[in-house]
C-alpha cells in the first residue's frame, strides 16, 4: 500500500498533532526561551550525569535535576523540562505552566505530548518524549541546526514491554548512519523508513527535496510533527512544507516505484527476528522488523535500491546479515549484488546467536517477564540453527549507480575498531580516489603522503634492517599497512617531485639487476601496492582527485 501523507493531516492516535501551528510555534518559543538545548541540559546536569543520561540511565539526572528544582526560577525551570521529558517524572501542572508559559499545560495536551497522571490531581505526565538534538554545520559547507524531536517513551522510560508500533527515538543506530552518509547536494533525496525523521532532518540541509517513507502511520505522524516544530531551522515553510518534503507510507520502496533519486539513506527495520506461524503485522515491532526471515529484508534492499537511484546516484544503509557456519562473513553479502552496481560493505562487529538474542529481547524490554523471555529466547535459537547460522554481522553499506555503467568500487571488509566520526567525509574521498584511479594512469601520477600517516619502523635488538615496517593512519578509518622493503623505499620518495613511474624505476635499478630478477613482475606488483595505497588515502596524487 502506498499512501500519502499530507501535512494537513490532522490527528494520528497516539501521536503528537501537527495541525496547530500557534501551539508549535508557541512551544518552539518556550523550549528556546528556558535552555531546553543540547549544550543547556549538559551545563544543567553536568558531565557525569549527562553521561549517565547517554546510557540510559536516569539516576544521576535525577539527583541532579531534583537539587536543580529548587535553584532559581529559570534553573528550576530547565530541570522542570527535563524531568519531564528526558526522565519521565510526572510533573505538577503549576510548574510546567511556569516553564512554558505560551504553551502551557493545556497546549502540551492538546499537542498530544502530555496526559493526566492522575484524575483527581493536576498532575501530567509525558505521553512522548521530546528532547534536544543538533549538529555542527557539515562538510558541505551548509550550516547546522539546533532542533526537538519526538518519539515515543523508551523502554527506560516506561514500565512494560514495548508497543508495537513503537516509534524509535534517536539511538546509535540512527547516529551512526548520520555520522556514515556522505553529504552533497541532492535535487531528489529519499529516507527509507523515516522513523522520527532523523535523517530527513539532516537531508533537509544538503537536498532540495527529501522524501520520507515509512509503514507506520505513527511514524510518519511523528516525523511530520518534528519537521512543522523545527520548520525555520529546517529551512521549510510551515504554510508549503510539501514544497520540501514529501511523506509516503508503504513497505519500503513500494511508496517510491518509477521514481529516481541522487541520494538514498535508510536505516531499515533489519532485525532477525524469528517468524511463527499465523503471526500478523501487529505482532512485530515495526521500528525494527521487517516481516520477512532472516536477513532478507536486508538482501532485498541491497538488490533492489540501485532500481530508484539517479545515474552516480548513491545509497547509504545499515544492516545485518547471517553468517553460516564454515563460511565467511562476506559470501552472503556478495551473493546480493549486481555486477553493474558500485558496492562496499564495512562490517563493525560479529556476535553469535546467544548475544543476538539478549540484545535484542532486552532492546523492547521483552526479558522483563521471565517465562516470555524463555520462549522467546529458545525461539531466536531454533531459529538461527535451522538455517545453520553461527553468527551475525552488522555494519555499514555504500551503494552507488556508475553515471559510466562500469564499476568502480567493490569491497568488503571488516574493520572493528574505533574509526574517527564522522566517518561520512572519510568515506566520500575514498569513493573519489577510487574514481580517480580508474580514469588516470597510477605511472605518470606525482603522490605525496597524506597528513595524517606516520611510519612505524620494528626490528630486533642488535639487527641491520627493521623486520618490520608499518604505515598507520591517525584519520578516517585509520588503516594500517604492513609494506615490503621496496614499497616502504617508494613511499619515503613521495615528495611530489618525481612521477610514480619514475621512482619504480630508480628502486628497479637499485634493486634488480642480479640473476632471477623479474622487472616486468616488480613493476608491477609495486604498481598495484602503490594503486592500494592511494586507493586506502596512505598517498594522495599532488594534483588532487
Amino acid at each position: 500500500m502506498t499512501e500519502s501523507k499530507p501535512f494537513t493531516a490532522g490527528n494520528t492516535p497516539d501521536a503528537p498533532r501537527s495541525d496547530r501551528p500557534d501551539l508549535l510555534n508557541a512551544l518552539a518559543a518556550d523550549l528556546r526561551e528556558v535552555g531546553y538545548t543540547v549544550d543547556g541540559v549538559a551545563e544543567l546536569l553536568g558531565p557525569s550525569a549527562y553521561t549517565a543520561l547517554n546510557r540510559d540511565q536516569l539516576i544521576p539526572a535525577l539527583i541532579v535535576t531534583e537539587a536543580a528544582a529548587q535553584g532559581e526560577p529559570r534553573t528550576a525551570a530547565l530541570a522542570a523540562v527535563v524531568r519531564f521529558w528526558l526522565l519521565a517524572v510526572p510533573q505538577d501542572v503549576k510548574v510546567l505552566d511556569a516553564a512554558l508559559p505560551r504553551t502551557r499545560t493545556e497546549g502540551l495536551v492538546a499537542l498530544g505530548l502530555a496526559e493526566a497522571a492522575e484524575a483527581a490531581a493536576a498532575v501530567v505526565s509525558a505521553a512522548a518524549d521530546l528532547r534536544p538534538y543538533g549538529w555542527d554545520s557539515n562538510e558541505d559547507g551548509s550550516g547546522g541546526a539546533e532542533l526537538w524531536v519526538a518519539s515515543d517513551l523508551a523502554a527506560h522510560q516506561r514500565p512494560g514491554v514495548l508497543r508495537h508500533d513503537h516509534v524509535l527515538g534517536i539511538g546509535q543506530a540512527s547516529t551512526t548512519l548520520v555520522q556514515t552518509t556522505i553529504r552533497r547536494h541532492a535535487a531528489k533525496a529519499l529516507d527509507l523508513g523515516t522513523g522520527c525523521g532523523i535523517q530527513t532532518f539532516h537531508l533537509l540541509h544538503h537536498s532540495e527535496h527529501v522524501t520520507a517513507t515509512d509503514i507506520s502511520e505513527r511514524a510518519l505522524a511523528f516525523t511530520r510533527f518534528n519537521i512543522l516544530l523545527n520548520a525555520d531551522a529546517l529551512h521549510v515553510d510551515p504554510a508549503r512544507p510539501e514544497d520540501r518534503v514529501s511523506l509516503l507510507r508503504g513497505s519500503l520502496l513500494e511508496p517510491v516505484a518509477g521514481e529516481l533519486f541522487d541520494v538514498v539513506v535508510s536505516n531499515p527495520p533489519f532485525v532477525i527476528t524469528p517468524r511463527t506461524t499465523g503471526e500478523a503485522a501487529g505482532d512485530q515491532f515495526t521500528y525494527r522488523d521487517g516481516g520477512l526471515p532472516g536477513d532478507d529484508i536486508v538482501a532485498s534492499l541491497v538488490s533492489s535500491l540501485p532500481d530508484v537511484l539517479a545515474p552516480g546516484g548513491t545509497a547509504q544503509l545499515l544492516g545485518n546479515w547471517e553468517i553460516t557456519a564454515g563460511k565467511s562473513w562476506e559470501e552472503r553479502p556478495q551473493s546480493w549484488t549486481s555486477p553493474d552496481t558500485d558496492v562496499w560493505f564495512i562490517q563493525r562487529e560479529q556476535v553469535g546467536p546467544e548475544q543476538y538474542a539478549e540484545t535484542w529481547l532486552q532492546d523492547a524490554s521483552e526479558n522483563r517477564d521471565r517465562k516470555h523471555y524463555q520462549v522467546a529466547y529458545a525461539a531466536y535459537l531454533d531459529d538461527f540453527a535451522s538455517r545453520n547460522v553461527d553468527g551475525v554481522g552488522f555494519g555499514m553499506i555504500w551503494l552507488r549507480r556508475p553515471a559510466a555503467g562500469t564499476r568502480r568500487v567493490y569491497r568488503f571488509e571488516e574493520i572493528t575498531y574505533p574509526i574517527e566520526q564522522p566517518v561520512g567525509p572519510h568515506l566520500g574521498a575514498a569513493v573519489g580516489r577510487a574514481d580517480w584511479l580508474a580514469a588516470n594512469e597510477i605511472s605518470a601520477a606525482h603522490l605525496v603522503v597524506a597528513d595524517d600517516v606516520t611510519e612505524e619502523r620494528h626490528q630486533r635488538p642488535g639487527a641491520e634492517h627493521p623486520g618490520v615496517i608499518l604505515l598507520r593512519q591517525g584519520a578516517g578509518l585509520r588503516r594500517t599497512n604492513l609494506l615490503s622493503t621496496e614499497l616502504a623505499g617508494f613511499v619515503s620518495a613521495c615528495d611530489g617531485d618525481l612521477s610514480a613511474g619514475q621512482i619504480i624505476g630508480a628502486l628497479e635499478a637499485l634493486l634488480g639487476g642480479h640473476e632471477g630478477f623479474d622487472g616486468d613482475a616488480f613493476r608491477a606488483r609495486l604498481l598495484t601496492d602503490v594503486a592500494n595505497l592511494v586507493r586506502d588515502g596512505f598517498l594522495l596524487p599532488l594534483e588532487g582527485f
